[in-house]
């Protein structure tokens, strides 16, 4: 097979880059293989542009995990302290505490990175100092 790759900037190409993959798929040339990773990492790449991927809120991940486990807010009270503490949560209002994510990790067996908040970008800050 020739050694060019395809550079996605629209779905047409996208498809023809998909195609690509499926015939070096079986291919155990070390060649072949070298570019279906490279073909596979442009393919992620316009995915991941046309298609980010949303953080999932917190509170939504907690609903969605309380319904899988048929649940109620009074079931969470343990887990997350007082009714109203559970109220709070729920509506994306109070952020959990590491002893409840701890809890709800023991709980549900999920990553605490799926019950932390994104860490905060911080913005560069400008030099007041003038050149004299």
């Amino acid at each position: 097979m020739d050694a060019t790759l395809i550079v996605i900037e629209n779905d047409a190409e996208l498809a023809r880059a998909l195609a690509l993959v499926d015939r070096l798929w079986t291919s155990e040339k070390p060649a072949d293989i070298a570019r279906l990773r490279a073909q596979a990492q442009l393919i992620a790449a316009y995915e991941e542009s046309k298609w980010p991927r949303r953080l999932t809120r917190t509170a939504d991940l907690i609903r969605y995990l309380m319904d899988q486990h048929e649940l109620t807010r009074a079931d969470m009270v343990p887990i997350l302290g007082t009714p109203s503490r559970v109220s709070e949560v729920l509506a994306g209002k109070k952020q959990l505490s590491m002893a409840m994510v701890q809890r709800l990790r023991a709980r549900f067996h999920v990553p605490a990175d799926l019950l932390l908040p994104p860490p905060r970008r911080e913005r560069a800050s400008r030099s007041t100092k003038r050149a004299a």
